[in-house]
């Protein structure tokens, strides 16, 4: 198969991949993706959102806050280190599973069984410990994902395939949620329909997948660990435009990243019991993620019919940033619906087209898993950046102090988006340039 369009940094289209095969035909490409995707997230974003919390509380008391700050700013460490080494790893796989679909199963399946043992877990360590692995896995399982979009989802159907991939973000936690929420009676019971839901999705995505064995070429060096240090590296002079949407994507996730502290913040501003923060952050979440869900799929529609992504990905940012502002003045639980409501469309515009704007962006057809794992690192990187920075940021100014601080970032991010060039311009030197 071939990449059928040219990618930013090559004066000609990208030359065939090394195993020419038919590719996965578009549906069934789609609902593998639906599968893969909605499993990761539910195993990647309940716990953060409300597992964690609720299981740290039982541990650490009154320390809960703390205790959270260090296994997600752990745990996006682990995600970040590992996610670059998976997509070098996945492109040089010869596997005859499949370059993508071993890793797809491999991390999914052993990183929801590290998940169940969660519930063993009797001290802050071990929870720590625990997380680290899941997102050490679960990263394998999200980069082989990530580049088989970028292997076969064609240019014209990109900012769709974005808008999928975002609407499955949004909805499949919310699903978790519910689901975890009818069994608040038994903790364990929780983590396990959390776990069997990652599992279910990679074993069905890997069984709907098509994926062309990777026959390695003959002037293609073994991997090494000079080779695999390579993966987290990708000049900016070189690649200016790569860079700038590394940027974008970094500072604009950190809008989002911050809902990982409602909780708490229900905790703490409005000093409610355990029950009512989990049927709060469910009904949060739901707001949210109705507002993510239908931006997402609209956005990523228009943006493949106008051929624009750029007014998408600044317009997201800045509503996303507004969302924060109203979060660090919200003294009613009503605010704090209204915050998530305005983060919500603000994230779904972002992320109708963030995906494909990425794609756009890689250099080189030959490293597609690695390039792009390179990119995810800006996804994963505030899972960890914002509980670091959390912890000083409400010691010294309270939730205000934090999501100010975060909508400042998201601002940021609509502005570097100005840098990237649009659908058709790319290689024009009035874009990407950096000093």
């Amino acid at each position: 198969m071939t990449v059928d369009a040219p990618f930013l940094g090559s004066d000609a289209p990208l030359p065939a991949l090394a195993a020419p095969a038919p590719a996965t035909p578009y549906r069934r490409l789609l609902t593998a993706l639906v599968a893969i995707f909605g499993g990761g997230f539910i195993v990647n974003v309940v716990p953060a959102t409300l597992l964690l919390t609720l299981h740290l509380s039982t541990i650490a008391g009154k320390g809960a806050a703390s205790a959270f700050s260090v296994v997600a700013g752990l745990g996006g460490l682990c995600a970040i280190i590992a996610n670059p080494l998976a997509g070098r790893i996945s492109d040089r796989t010869t596997a005859r599973f499949g370059r993508r679909r071993t890793w797809i199963f491999t991390g999914g399946v052993t990183g929801c069984l590290v998940l169940m043992t969660m519930m063993f877990t009797t001290q802050v360590w071990q929870v720590a410990l625990v997380w680290c692995l899941v997102q050490i896995l679960m990263n394998f399982e999200f980069a082989a994902a990530n580049a088989s979009v970028a292997d076969q989802i064609p240019a014209d159907r990109r900012g769709s395939a974005s808008g999928l991939v975002g609407m499955i973000g949004a909805i499949a936690p919310v699903i978790g949620l519910g689901a975890v929420s009818l069994a608040t009676h038994s903790p364990a019971l929780q983590w396990i329909i959390v776990a069997l839901a990652g599992m279910t999705g990679a074993i069905i995505g890997v069984l709907i997948m098509r994926d062309p064995k990777h026959v390695r070429p003959e002037d293609e060096a073994p991997l090494s660990l000079r080779e695999l240090a390579k993966a987290y590296w990708l000049s900016p002079k070189k690649h200016p435009a790569f860079a700038w949407a590394w940027a974008v994507r970094f500072l604009v996730t950190c809008t989002y990243a911050s809902a990982a502290y409602l909780a708490l913040m229900l905790l703490d501003r409005f000093g409610m019991d355990k029950d009512e923060v989990s049927k709060s952050v469910v009904a949060l979440t739901v707001v949210n993620i109705l507002f993510v869900s239908v931006l997402c799929g609209i956005g990523g529609v228009l943006s493949d019919k106008f051929k624009r992504q750029k007014p998408f990905v600044m317009g997201g940012s800045l509503i996303a940033a507004a969302g924060l502002v109203v979060l660090a003045f919200a003294q009613a639980l009503p605010m704090v619906y209204v915050g998530v409501g305005v983060l919500g469309i603000g994230f779904g515009i972002f992320l109708a087209t963030d995906f494909a704007l990425c794609i756009r962006m890689l250099p080189d057809a030959e490293n597609i898993g690695k390039d792009f794992a390179v990119l995810g690192i800006a996804g994963s990187l505030p899972a960890s950046v914002v509980p670091l920075m959390a912890a000083p940021l409400i010691a010294l100014g309270g939730y205000q102090a934090f999501y100010l601080t975060i909508a400042v970032l998201g601002l940021l991010g609509g502005l570097a988006v100005r840098r990237i060039p649009e659908i058709g311009q790319e290689g024009d030197p009035r874009f990407a340039r950096i000093a």
